[in-house]
């Protein structure tokens, strides 16, 4: 006899869920089918569930205990444009930011800052007894020399980004840059209130030599970017949920930043101890805290955060202002008092006490925030 879809006596049809269909993952396929179409695992699909706020909480909503859980279901029920088809090559091939190089050729590139820096220093102080003319030519072409070497240092490897949002921070890198090389002497001179504090500006070749150091961490900032990547990316597939995997990437990151800080403190004292620097001038603290504000900034801008990463290199800058501005005002009569913490501070600590503070300051703000964002699956796809 067929089957007329009616009930038998004495059955009952399988109730549904109370309060929802009975297909719940269904509606969360089609919202985000555009993602899981294109994901290549199902951890991408996870990153970006939790992107759009879908935490583990929220997917016991749909039957899964967590949001790895549920993201593996979609991967399997939704079709892909890999699956089949003429584009399946064009699909599957590697991106370009992920491909990457060789990690010996982004290596090496990441070492060329550092010996192009020192080089044009060295040439600078080779070039003491001659003309000023001939030293502005020498410094001009290791300015363009160092950024040219840096441009190919960052273009490709663990800390390259898209040219748009790494335009945004550059003008503030370049105040911080400035201000390391004439800041410190500026202040001594607004600070000593006489033409005679001229005396106190540190020369060129001594103001540049945290640059050096600066210039030689690019290798080490490069290595941990690598390794945090790797790492995150490894725990990706080994964690069961957005809390464990944000709880096991926090430790990680906070490492290896603690790591670089140590390696750029050893090549700060290296510098000063071979290129000499001057004392009093506080250049280790303050060059540590403006390479660390850097990475962390270099690490939100690549991770998705330009934003987060500007506003900390704003505030550094604003802070390296506020000081010229209230030393400058601080020789105004009537206004030596609008100074005074300015003028407790470089006596307390040095005129590098300032670049200390706001450096470190916005470093420590940026910390925190990279701690929660990049411990999110969603920074590391």
């Amino acid at each position: 006899m067929s089957d007329t879809g009616t009930t038998p006596p004495g059955t009952t049809r399988p109730a549904r869920r109370a309060g929802g269909p009975a297909d719940p993952v269904k509606t969360l396929m089609h919202s985000h089918r555009e993602l899981c179409e294109r994901a290549v695992d199902p951890l991408e699909i996870a990153a970006g569930l939790e992107a759009h706020g879908v935490t583990d909480r929220a997917a016991a909503r749909f039957r899964h205990r967590d949001v790895f859980s549920l993201a593996e279901e979609l991967y399997a029920r939704v079709p892909r444009a890999t699956d089949s088809g003429p584009d399946t090559a064009v699909a599957t091939a590697p991106h370009p930011a992920r491909a990457g190089d060789p990690r010996a050729g982004w290596a090496l590139r990441t070492l060329l800052p550092g010996a192009v820096c020192a080089a044009g220093l060295l040439a600078l102080r080779y070039a003491g007894g001659t003309g000023a003319g001939i030293r502005l030519a020498i410094g001009a072409a290791g300015a363009v020399a160092l950024a040219v070497a840096l441009t190919i240092a960052l273009r490709r490897g663990p800390l390259r980004v898209e040219g748009h949002t790494a335009r945004v921070s550059r003008l503030w890198v370049c105040w911080l840059m400035a201000y390391t090389l004439y800041g410190d002497g500026l202040l001594r001179v607004l600070h000593a209130g006489t033409g005679d504090g001229l005396q106190g500006a540190t020369p060129l070749t001594e103001a540049a030599t945290p640059l050096v150091a600066l210039a030689f961490a690019v290798a080490p900032a490069a290595w941990c970017a690598h390794l945090l990547s790797l790492q995150a990316r490894r725990r990706l597939t080994d964690s069961r949920g957005l809390a464990e995997f944000a709880s096991r990437t926090r430790p990680v990151l906070l490492a290896l930043f603690a790591l670089y800080a140590g390696a750029l403190t050893a090549l700060v004292l290296l510098a000063e101890l071979v290129l000499g620097g001057a004392p009093g001038s506080g250049h280790p603290a303050a060059t540590v805290a403006l390479g660390s504000l850097l990475l962390l900034a270099r690490l939100l801008t690549v991770h998705g955060f330009p934003k987060a990463a500007a506003t900390g290199l704003v505030t550094a800058c604003a802070v390296e202002a506020a000081a010229l501005a209230l030393a400058t005002a601080g020789r105004v009569p009537g206004l030596e008092s609008a100074a005074a913490p300015l003028r407790a501070l470089v006596d307390a600590g040095g005129a590098g006490a300032v670049p200390a503070l706001a450096c470190g300051a916005a470093a420590l703000g940026l910390l925190i925030h990279a701690a929660v964002t990049l411990s999110r699956a969603s920074a590391h796809t």
